[in-house]
């Protein structure tokens, strides 16, 4: 994969001058591994609808703005205080800048790669839904990086394939546990083919990212629930029973990687009725391996919610959301926005957002 001419992903404020503004894409989890941590492959896309923005602004200090809602310190009372804690977690964006400014001055340093000495006022907003599953946090960190790479100009001189692998450290700084799959599907938007073959990881420390048409989806639609309680523990054991050679789930995870290999196909030959099983069969090994305590009553009963109008579905990425399938239809659709209208969750259309490279064979700067 050639370095890229980022698209549609970039938003450059009209009328004030210096000022960059960047979105980035929630993204959905399609089929393969929750994460590149198991040597898996993926296929993930970006979501139109929610997305995070960050905007530079030149300034003579260097100031992290806090979101109002997100990074909110003021309250009008202790009960205010809980509420806000309850919809909205401990943590905000703050943080999330902060650490990809350290992570970038640190990689740049670290590649001799020189920044001017400019200073700027970093600010940010979202759509995206909380624990629901969608990464929201790095598409926050992800759109920072896109405005950090613009204000000092090295956007050529940071591969594309490396950019995933710095934003998932800004997250590491924060002790948040994750994987390369979401930020690469944000930073290259659109539709993406991921193969995180173990020898290639090793040796260049990302993995091969094969972007595909947005056109061989079929129309998808989104499950989540407006007030997640329920998010379960959805790491649980898996990770180090993999890591200490449980057969079980060394061979279930592999299962589940060749299903995104499948799914290609299956998208490329535009088989939706094997695209439906494979999603189905993506779920349960899943569930198989983590349990239904860690994955939550709530999570898995999106997944029957759909399932019970006959639609494929499984999680967007470790729960908190799902994406379905209606092979039969609009009729069968009607069926699952009942369905979801009974059960107290949102659904909607999926508008895939795209790609945000067009990927040329470019050895200058690629900053617009």
């Amino acid at each position: 994969m050639e370095e890229g001419r980022e698209g549609n992903c970039s938003i450059e404020m009209a009328g004030e001058e210096g000022v960059i503004k960047h979105k980035a894409y929630a993204r959905v989890g399609l089929l393969g591994n929750p994460s590149d941590v198991y040597y898996g492959r993926t296929i993930s896309f970006s979501l139109a609808d929610f997305w995070a923005s960050v905007r530079l602004n030149p300034s003579k200090d260097l100031r992290i703005v806090p979101h109002p809602i997100h990074d909110l310190v003021q309250f009008n009372s202790l009960s205010h205080l809980v509420n806000r804690l309850k919809a909205e977690g401990y943590y905000g964006g703050v943080r999330l800048l902060m650490a990809i400014c350290k992570v970038f001055h640190n990689y740049c340093k670290d590649n001799n790669i020189k920044l001017h000495e400019g200073n700027f006022t970093l600010s940010y907003e979202t759509n995206i839904p909380r624990q629901a599953g969608l990464s929201g946090s790095s598409a926050i960190v992800c759109a920072a990086l896109n405005c950090l790479l613009d204000f000092y100009d090295v956007r050529h001189l940071i591969k594309v394939e490396v950019r995933p692998n710095l934003i998932l450290n800004a997250e590491k700084e924060l002790g948040i546990v994750a994987g390369l799959q979401d930020r690469v599907a944000q930073v290259y938007g659109g539709l993406v083919f991921m193969d995180f073959n173990q020898k290639h990881m090793e040796e260049l420390g990302h993995g091969i990212y094969t972007p595909m048409d947005i056109d061989l989806l079929p129309p998808l639609y989104l499950i989540y629930a407006e007030n997640p309680s329920d998010s379960g523990k959805v790491h649980s054991t898996v990770r180090q029973r993999w890591l200490d050679g449980d057969k079980f789930i060394i061979s279930t995870m592999k299962e589940v990687a060749d299903i995104a290999l499948e799914g290609r196909t299956a998208l490329l030959e535009k088989d939706y009725s094997r695209l439906a099983m494979l999603m189905n069969r993506n779920f349960d090994l899943r569930r198989a391996m983590f349990g239904d305590d860690a994955l939550g009553a709530l999570n898995i009963e999106m997944v029957e919610t759909a399932r019970s109008v006959g639609a494929a579905s499984k999680f967007t990425g470790s729960g908190g959301a799902v994406v379905v399938f209606c092979p039969d239809g609009p009729s069968q659709v009607k069926l699952l926005e009942d369905a979801c209208e009974k059960a107290g969750f949102v659904v909607q259309p999926v508008n895939v957002a795209p790609s945000c490279l067009n990927v040329v064979n470019l050895k200058t700067s690629s900053h617009q």
